[in-house]
């Protein structure tokens, strides 16, 4: 279990070791050093997800390590409230960010070991705090420079996260 604390309340995420073994780890590995710390939610997309653990306030990016597998052939489903993995368009290409279901988004799902079957690998459901997800997903956005777009116009900010 892993419990974000936000400025908007907690967020406890239960966590599949068994089928995501290597994206468990990576993400307690960044839980545990503390990167996760003072980080934002920076792309609210009502209706779609909340997406965070990359950068904090002013957009400021974080470094990262090496990216992790992408494991989402594991079963598991991008259903509302799961939590997954964030990537480029390269699958295996996931590291630090990490994006809150907020529908069933079973488009992310996997479909094969193709470029664009891979999908986003969930490794984790919100077992509480659904309401302050559900807070996040309304907040007021706009676009952040002329890159970034579903940007929180008021921080939502992980001030810390706890490994249980």
């Amino acid at each position: 279990m892993v419990t974000l604390h936000t400025n908007f309340g907690d967020i406890k995420l239960d966590l599949n070791a068994e089928k995501a073994p290597n994206t468990v780890a990576n993400f307690i590995k960044y839980a545990q050093s503390g990167h996760y710390d003072h980080t934002i939610f920076h792309r609210v997309i009502d209706g779609f997800m909340v997406q965070g653990g990359g950068f904090a306030a002013g957009m400021e990016e974080k470094p990262t390590n090496k990216p992790v597998k992408n494991e989402a052939n594991n079963g598991l489903s991008n259903t509302k409230y799961s939590v997954a993995m964030a990537r480029t368009m390269e699958p295996h290409s996931a590291s630090a960010q990490f994006f809150i279901n907020l529908n069933d988004n079973k488009f992310l799902d996997f479909k094969s070991e193709t470029t664009d079957g891979w999908g986003y690998c969930v490794f984790a459901q919100v077992v509480e705090g659904t309401d302050v997800v559900d807070k996040i997903r309304n907040v007021a956005t706009g676009n952040s420079g002329f890159v970034h777009q579903d940007v929180p116009l008021e921080d939502v900010i992980i001030t810390s996260v706890t490994v249980a």
